[in-house]
């Protein structure tokens, strides 16, 4: 029984999320910039801009990204990169836990 102004012992389940949030790849730092521009995995993001080389995750990302920055010329999905298709990856190599 604790009094009234005596902190609670930490509890199993905070403990084990601290532990969690030290150890788990969230997508930052050098292993999280590798995922992002898809180096080895082709990454995250599955569609790449023919005109800047920046990347989106799906077709109406790029869409949205297409309008904003090339509002000239016209979108054609068809010359979206998909690098996903050109990228193979390993199965030796651990995916990154990214939430």
């Amino acid at each position: 029984m604790t009094g009234k102004a005596k902190p609670k012992k930490h509890t199993a389940k905070e403990i084990q999320a601290k532990v969690d949030a030290a150890l788990t790849n969230r997508g930052g730092g050098k292993a999280g910039l590798l995922d992002r521009i898809g180096v080895e995995k082709g990454g995250h993001a599955k569609w790449e801009c023919p005109h800047c080389k920046i990347t989106a995750p799906d077709v109406k990302s790029m869409q949205i990204h297409h309008d904003a920055r090339h509002p000239k010329i016209p979108f054609e999905e068809e010359k979206l990169v998909n690098r996903h298709a050109s990228t193979v990856p390993e199965s030796s190599k651990p995916r990154p836990g990214v939430r």
